[in-house]
């Protein structure tokens, strides 16, 4: 068999396994905009949906995991092909937590529909709305940057990751005083609280795929490191 043959076929499985991360984004994508869904308009039915898909994702991570192990035993890659396989992995680790944290999503919906305090939580749900908006958009950039190894998209999710953070901090910040105001409200405001924690989660594994995507291109690792450092390394 010609080295050509051999570079061809290991660039189509390559191919076919960044295809592979990329649909089990978009599927813990959906499962993060389907839980903030039934948060905010109580659907037990789709917090059931978001559940169910938990079983899914899990499954995509173990196949995916699995043929990158092959990929690495069959290939011996060097260089920028071996960093990719090593973000790839990182990357499925990182997207099968966000539908962790989509799934504990769902179940805290359950929880606060079955304790029936769906009408004294308006206000915050709708800020936790707002949080999640953000943290959907970074995820959504960060596999975008995956999709092309764009660098400079990469960099965005990185200078956004505050947002997230601040956001939190003040629906924080809303919810102690909505819990001393009305100290009916404490058990469902903490629940609330684990809910806006699993949102800034996410935002945080979309900042972990985007550092990801600069060490397969720059093969500099910017974990733990300034923005100035970052900008720097992708010069």
């Amino acid at each position: 068999m010609s080295d050509k043959h051999l570079s061809t076929q290991f660039d189509a499985e390559l191919s076919g396994i960044s295809s592979r991360v990329l649909e089990m984004g978009g599927l813990v994508e959906s499962q993060v905009t389907q839980a903030i869904f039934a948060l905010t308009q109580f659907s037990g039915d789709t917090a059931s949906l978001v559940l169910q898909q938990e079983e899914r994702v899990n499954q995509m991570e173990v196949e995916i995991d699995r043929d990158l192990s092959a990929i690495i035993a069959r290939r011996q890659p060097t260089a920028r092909d071996l960093r990719l396989l090593i973000a790839i992995s990182k990357a499925i680790a990182n997207l099968e937590r966000v539908g962790d944290e989509a799934a504990r999503i769902a179940r805290t919906v359950q929880r606060l529909i079955n304790t029936g305090v769906s009408s004294r939580l308006r206000l915050p749900v709708a800020d936790l709305s707002f949080e999640a908006d953000l943290a959907i958009a970074q995820l959504r950039k960060a596999l975008d940057a995956f999709a092309r190894l764009d660098t400079a998209r990469a960099l965005e999710v990185l200078k956004q990751d505050d947002q997230i953070d601040q956001e939190f901090d003040g629906l924080l910040r809303k919810l102690i005083t909505y819990m001393m105001e009305d100290p009916r409200t404490i058990s469902s405001s903490i629940d609330l609280v684990f809910v806006a924690k699993a949102i800034e989660r996410v935002g945080d594994h979309a900042k972990n795929l985007a550092e990801a995507i600069i060490y397969v291109v720059k093969g500099t690792d910017v974990r733990h490191t300034s923005m100035a450092d970052v900008e720097n390394a992708i010069r």
